[in-house]
């Protein structure tokens, strides 16, 4: 006859297994945590670590100081001029006054501006660093449109009325010689005049003889073959312009009968005579 369950001898060979089992495993010991290194737990360290990092980004910033300033690796060993054409590049070069071996971030590019804007043919100048040992000088020189003379000495004249160099000989192609009492920028006879001859392209403008200005409202031009052109004042210079080039095509072309005289100075009722 079969008996289900456990008897009490069962049991008590079953627990006592288990508590042979549980006492024959080894206890686990606590395993002890080290300090986190992001947390010293020495503050003296961390000061040090701080102090050690300070020590060191001083150190760089001192070494790229000295690279700037001091340094030759990044120093002018070059001074290259741009746009110079009557100017030699020697001369920008000398009146700039930018020494080979100076620093690059101590080049006082504003001042070595200063100096060759004093040079009279100079219009414009822009004077920058080209890293990492060179600097740049970049002119614009002025461009002459009519030569005067005063007590004997011819000067070129640019379209601002800025007297800017002396000629001796003939002068530049395109120069027109201008006949006026007192040349210069503040001069109004002076900027009339030059408004005309600027306003005319370059290929009338090179059959222009000589232009006269007696006030700013009486300008007049002489063309190589004598005809005289009365301009008049500095209004309407485009209109004028086109006026005379359009009445000169038709005189070449036979259209018109020649005329000693061309008046534009009102260029809507241009008159010959």
């Amino acid at each position: 006859m079969s008996r289900s369950g456990t008897t009490t001898s069962d049991r008590a060979r079953g627990g006592g297994s288990s508590r042979a089992g549980a006492a024959a495993r080894p206890r686990r010991r606590p395993v002890a945590r080290r300090p986190s290194s992001r947390h010293p737990a020495d503050p003296a360290a961390r000061r040090r670590r701080l102090l050690l990092r300070g020590g060191v980004l001083v150190a760089v910033l001192g070494l790229l100081a000295w690279l700037l300033w001091g340094s030759p690796v990044l120093a002018v060993s070059a001074v290259r001029v741009d746009g110079a054409g009557t100017l030699t590049a020697a001369e920008v070069v000398d009146v700039a006054g930018i020494d080979e071996g100076t620093p690059l971030l101590r080049v006082d590019v504003d001042a070595a501006e200063a100096r060759v804007a004093r040079l009279p043919q100079v219009a414009d100048v822009e004077v920058t660093r080209g890293w990492p040992r060179s600097v740049v000088v970049t002119v614009v020189e002025r461009v002459p449109v009519a030569v005067v003379e005063q007590d004997g000495t011819r000067s070129l004249v640019d379209a601002d009325g800025v007297l800017f160099d002396t000629v001796t000989g003939r002068p530049p192609a395109g120069v027109v010689p201008l006949d006026v009492a007192d040349p210069g920028p503040e001069d109004r006879a002076t900027r009339a005049a030059l408004s005309a001859l600027v306003a005319l392209p370059d290929d009338v403008r090179g059959d222009v003889a000589g232009a006269r200005a007696t006030s700013p409202e009486d300008v007049t031009l002489t063309l190589e073959d004598g005809t005289t052109v009365l301009w008049g004042s500095d209004e309407q210079a485009g209109d004028k312009a086109d006026a005379l080039v359009a009445l000169l095509q038709q005189l070449q072309a036979g259209a018109l009968e020649p005329a000693g005289t061309i008046d534009v100075s009102t260029p809507a009722a241009v008159v010959l005579r």
